[in-house]
C-alpha cells in the first residue's frame, strides 16, 4: 500500500474537479496515494451500499480492493453474491478484472477480533485463561465501544498485512451503524481507558500481593462491590483484571496507532447523509469533528436524493394547472399527475435547500449527490450503478 508525504492527496483530489463543490470520486478512487477510505456517519443513511459501491468501482478500475463492513444486516453480502461474510477477507466473484484490479469483503467479527489480539499478545496459557473468563466473555460481545474498537483493530491489522504482503492497495471502510457517527472515533477511546482506567486498577490492586494494599478503604469499597455486583462477577472480573494485566498498555498503543493511521496520509474520510435535517445536522457535527482532529475529509456524499421530475413545469404552476383541471373534470388524471409534480419539485427544492445551508457552513467540503433508486440493491449490477451515480454519471 503506497504511502505519499503529505496531507495533500485528500483534499486535493475531489477539487480537481472543474465544477466548485462537487466532489471527484474517480479521481480520490484512481490516485494510488489513497490507501483507507472510511465512510462514516449516522445510521440509515447508507453507508453499507455507499461503501460496496465505492469499493467495486475501484476494483474495476484496477485498484486491489478490500472493503470491511461493520453493518449487522449483512446486505453487503446478498449484494455481492457471497453466501456468508466473517472475520477472513473473501473474494468477490464477477468483478471486471480487465484493469488488473479485485475485490475482497469481509464483515467484523467482533469477539473474534478481540480474541485474535489477546492471542497474538499473551502466552497461550494466559490466552486460555483470559478467553474462558465470564467478565471476557461479556467484554468481548456486548461491552458498548467494542464493536467500535474492534473495527479500528481490524483496520490496523489488514493496513499492516497490506504493507507487508501488497495484498490490497486500497481498504475501504464501512463504520457501525451507531446511533451517533462520532461514535466511531470516541468509543475506542473510552474503551482503552476503561481497560486501562483507575476502576480496574482498583479491582488489580487486591491480587498484586502486598498486604498493605489491603487498606481499611480498600476493603470497604471491595464490600460495597460485592453488594452490588455479587461476590461471583466481581471474583470473575479480579481473575481477568489479573489475567489482562500485561495486555492494558498494549490496548492503549493499538488504538493511539489505529487512530494515527486514521490521521495519515493515505486515508480520506467520506461523510454519508441522507438529505433530511437530522442527517445532515449530524454530517455537519461529524465534519467538525473530523476537522478538529485532524483527519483528512474528502467529503460528503448525500445518498437517496430525490429525482428531478422530468420537464421545466414549476410547481406553482402545475398546482394551478391541476386547480384549473379538477373544476372542469371532477377525477381528472392529468390533474393527479401535475399534483404529483408539484410534490415532488418542492420536495426537490427542499433537499436543495438543506443542501445549500450545509455548503453555506461548510465550503470546503466538496459534495456528491446520489439519487434515489427505485427498488434496493441487491447485486454486483446494482452496486455499479450506485458507483457511476456517486462519480456523477448520468442514472
Amino acid at each position: 500500500m503506497n504511502t505519499p508525504t503529505s496531507h495533500a492527496h485528500a483534499r486535493r483530489g475531489p477539487q480537481s474537479d472543474s465544477r466548485a463543490g462537487h466532489l471527484d470520486v474517480d479521481a480520490l478512487l484512481d490516485d494510488p496515494h489513497t490507501g483507507i477510505i472510511v465512510c462514516c456517519g449516522s445510521g440509515g443513511v447508507g453507508k453499507t451500499t455507499t461503501s460496496a459501491a465505492l469499493a467495486l468501482r475501484a476494483a474495476e478500475r484496477g485498484r486491489k480492493v478490500v472493503v470491511l463492513t461493520i453493518d449487522p444486516a449483512r446486505r453487503l453480502a446478498q449484494s455481492m453474491g457471497i453466501e456468508a461474510l466473517d472475520n477472513t477477507p473473501r473474494p468477490v466473484v464477477g468483478v471486471d478484472a480487465a484493469g488488473g484490479g479485485a475485490l475482497d469483503a469481509m464483515m467484523l467479527d467482533m469477539k473474534r477480533t478481540f480474541d485474535e489480539v489477546v492471542e497474538s499478545q499473551a502466552t497461550p496459557e494466559k490466552a486460555k485463561q483470559i478467553l474462558e473468563n465470564p467478565f471476557y466473555i461479556a467484554l468481548s460481545s456486548s461491552f458498548a465501544g467494542t464493536q467500535e474498537y474492534m473495527a479500528m483493530e481490524k483496520l490496523g491489522q489488514i493496513h499492516q498485512e497490506a504493507q507487508r504482503t501488497g495484498t490490497y492497495d486500497l481498504i475501504v471502510v464501512d463504520t457501525p451503524p451507531s446511533r451517533s457517527a462520532l461514535d466511531f472515533l470516541d468509543a475506542p477511546e473510552r474503551l482503552s481507558s476503561f481497560l486501562d482506567g483507575k476502576f480496574i486498577r482498583l479491582l488489580l490492586a487486591p491480587a498484586r500481593g502486598p498486604a498493605k494494599v489491603m487498606t481499611a478503604g480498600l476493603s470497604l469499597i471491595t464490600n460495597a462491590l460485592t453488594k452490588i455486583l455479587g461476590a461471583q462477577v466481581l471474583r470473575d472480573m479480579q481473575t481477568f483484571v489479573a489475567a489482562f494485566d500485561t495486555l492494558f498498555g498494549g490496548f492503549r498503543q493499538r488504538a493511539q496507532k489505529t487512530f494515527e493511521l486514521l490521521q495519515a496520509d493515505g486515508t480520506a474520510f467520506l461523510v454519508v447523509a441522507a438529505p433530511e435535517p437530522d442527517a445532515l445536522r449530524e454530517a455537519a457535527y461529524f465534519v467538525e469533528r473530523l476537522s478538529e482532529d485532524g483527519m483528512p475529509l474528502a467529503g460528503l456524499v448525500v445518498n437517496r436524493a430525490s429525482p428531478e421530475p422530468e420537464g421545466a413545469l414549476s410547481a406553482d404552476e402545475a398546482m394551478a394547472a391541476s386547480a384549473r383541471l379538477r373544476k372542469a373534470e371532477e377525477g381528472s388524471l392529468t390533474a393527479g399527475l401535475l399534483r404529483l409534480h408539484a410534490d415532488q419539485t418542492r420536495m426537490v427544492e427542499r433537499e436543495a435547500l438543506l443542501r445549500d445551508r450545509f455548503a453555506a457552513a461548510h465550503p470546503e467540503v466538496p459534495t456528491a449527490v446520489v439519487p434515489a433508486l427505485a427498488g434496493d440493491v441487491h447485486d454486483l449490477s446494482g452496486l455499479r450503478r450506485v458507483g457511476a451515480l456517486l462519480a456523477g454519471e448520468q442514472a
